[in-house]
């Protein structure tokens, strides 16, 4: 750790001094996170809720579930989903 924090500051990085930890910053609970992560995946491969659900065989309503938090995505939609969304699928389980 001392020898990549030696190197960045040879790369001319500095430590930061007002960083802040990103939970304080996000205001999503630890339940809302898992759908956050999954409309954040789908937005950056540019699929809307109905082709992520042709592509994995998952109900579009229960995609929309997903991602507001008002449905478990589960370890087999997390499989079927972090496939399609090129995610580790245990970034879809609560955390």
């Amino acid at each position: 750790m001392v020898e990549a924090v030696q190197t960045m500051k040879g790369l001319g990085f500095e430590p930061a001094r007002d960083s802040v930890p990103w939970r304080e910053v996000l205001s999503f609970s630890d339940e809302e996170l898992p759908g956050v992560l999954l409309s954040g995946a789908r937005y950056r491969e540019g699929l809307t809720q109905m082709q992520l659900a042709e592509q994995t065989g998952i109900p579009r309503r229960h995609i929309s579930d997903m991602e507001n938090g008002k449905r478990p995505i589960g370890k087999q939609n997390a499989r079927k989903l972090a496939e399609v969304l090129n995610i580790d699928p245990r970034r879809l389980l609560s955390v």
